[in-house]
């Protein structure tokens, strides 16, 4: 028995969209995103929200998951630390660490994520495949965030080797996904902003980071994916390079960090935006009327006749958020972002 309150996206729609070629409707993707203390808080009252269905099926790895580079890995890959401690603390092991990479051809490395893959293609879902983390979030978990943006100064060769053989992992993952999973999406993160500004000088961004995200696209272009990158924080000065480096889907246009008008109209007409709804504020602190005035402002900003817009938490919804902002967030996601369309439409 279908207990959907709403009707999920199809493939084509959800491409449509990201396309910018007149969707029926603003999808949504990781809306139901449940973050920090928020199951434990709520429990199975969560599952209510099952009647609000996701317009993509998500895929995804660990793609350094098996590597066994020190005795000490698996303890520090578990802990998610990102801290000075990093697994190349000293440089004189990253021969050591490149030739320890997992085998990206390793028998049944997708084998449990093809019943979730053959179910989405079945339902005629949009499919994401990916990971977290690649080549700035990646290398600080490795290097830690001191010692990287000292390396981005002194140690700049041995960067671009850490990223060179980081990418041909990442190039070979994502083209055995092609191959098994047959995705339309490839999802990643890197975040590159904080609060203010970008975290390190932008020509670093581009010498160090912008040409294996060129990389990346290509690996897509393989397979038609769409290149969908989060990244948290100020990157407006950025934004262009992100364009040329074949991003195609940019999340969340974190709020209180970035102009959101001003980067819907300068570069909306380029880049779809998998905007994100302020989790930290609004939805934790507001009514759940100016929820729902939010989700508005929101769709009015980055909706264009086109199309180019999808509309996401903005991070992980956590603890002490109000389970009927969560509902007024859902409800009038659907409900205006078809509203939007049709407006288009009528015109």
């Amino acid at each position: 028995m279908n207990n959907l309150k709403y009707e999920p996206m199809t493939k084509n729609e959800v491409k449509k969209a990201v396309d910018r070629k007149f969707p029926p409707r603003v999808p949504l993707i990781r809306t139901k995103w449940w973050g920090e203390g928020l199951d434990e808080q709520y429990g199975d009252k969560l599952k209510e929200f099952e009647k609000y269905p996701e317009d993509a099926v998500m895929v995804f790895i660990d793609p350094l998951e098996g590597m066994d580079f020190t005795p000490q890995y698996r303890e520090k890959n578990d802990s998610g630390a990102k801290d000075a401690a990093g697994l190349l603390a000293d440089w004189k092991d990253l021969d050591g660490f490149i030739k320890a990479l997992p085998d990206p051809e390793r028998p049944n490395l997708f084998d449990h994520l093809k019943e979730t893959a053959e179910k989405a293609h079945q339902n005629n879902r949009y499919l994401i495949f990916g990971w977290w983390h690649l080549f700035f979030e990646g290398s600080w978990g490795l290097r830690g965030m001191e010692n990287l943006m000292i390396d981005y100064y002194m140690n700049p060769e041995k960067v671009h080797k850490l990223h060179q053989s980081l990418c041909e992992q990442y190039v070979a993952l994502i083209t055995r996904a092609i191959r098994e999973l047959d995705p339309d999406g490839f999802w990643t993160s890197d975040d590159l902003g904080n609060q203010e500004q970008l975290m390190m000088n932008p020509d670093q961004f581009r010498e160090f980071i912008k040409p294996y995200y060129k990389e990346v696209k290509e690996a897509c272009k393989q397979g038609d994916l769409h290149f969908w990158l989060h990244s948290c924080g100020n990157n407006t000065v950025i934004m262009e390079d992100l364009i040329e480096a074949g991003v195609d889907v940019f999340h969340p246009v974190q709020k209180h960090t970035m102009d959101e008008e001003k980067v819907a109209q300068e570069f909306g007409d380029r880049m779809t935006f998998l905007a994100g709804f302020d989790v930290q504020h609004t939805l934790q602190e507001g009514t759940p009327e100016e929820v729902r005035e939010e989700v508005r402002y929101l769709i009015d900003t980055f909706d264009r006749k086109d199309g180019g817009m999808c509309l996401a938490a903005g991070n992980g919804i956590v603890s002490g958020t109000p389970l009927e902002n969560i509902e007024a967030f859902l409800d009038e996601a659907y409900k205006y972002g078809k509203k939007h369309r049709q407006k288009f439409k009528e015109k």
